[in-house]
């Protein structure tokens, strides 16, 4: 590939890249500096790729470049000074844990089972198979004949749930 074949392809794809970026990210300027690395890295590694592969291959690198930089040890130690609650990291460091990651005693324990048991369709098996059997998501796609993706989508639900019903349980006592 030339430099003037590489400067087109730049020219088409850097809005879509930066745009992939500061959705992860949420800061322009960060959004700009890995924009900036996705098309270096790119560059380096254009002769890997199929032309006609090239849209869905730059929006990996891009999301690829903008997560690592959201899970390197400099992003999560460096802040502002009085920018204590930086968005972009807010969502990755302040996302409140799941049922799962709660630690709890046996009377606790015994309640969220029951939670589950409770839960309606589709969550009630799909829920059980996964907490209380301990399944896999695809044992339990292909158990349920259901797609993973969807089975994914009902488990994020259910946990939102269960996480609604124990955090109210715990401001009742």
């Amino acid at each position: 590939m030339t430099n003037a074949q590489f400067s087109a392809l730049v020219e088409q794809y850097q809005k879509l890249v930066y745009t992939v970026c500061y959705q992860l990210v949420r800061d322009h300027q960060l959004a700009e500096d890995l924009t900036q690395d996705t098309f270096v890295a790119a560059f380096s590694h254009m002769d890997d790729c199929p032309p006609e592969h090239y849209k869905p291959w730059l929006a990996r690198i891009a999301a690829n470049k903008a997560r690592d930089h959201l899970k390197s040890a400099w992003n999560r130690r460096v802040t502002a000074p009085g920018d204590e609650a930086m968005p972009e990291t807010a969502a990755v460091n302040a996302a409140p844990p799941g049922p799962e990651d709660l630690t709890v005693s046996e009377t606790e324990a015994e309640a969220i089972r029951q939670m589950v048991k409770d839960l309606r369709e589709p969550y009630y098996q799909v829920s059980v198979m996964y907490f209380l059997q301990e399944r896999s998501v695809d044992e339990i796609a292909r158990a349920l004949r259901r797609p993973p993706k969807t089975v994914h989508t009902q488990l994020y639900r259910a946990k939102r749930l269960l996480q609604q019903q124990i955090t109210e349980r715990r401001q009742a006592q």
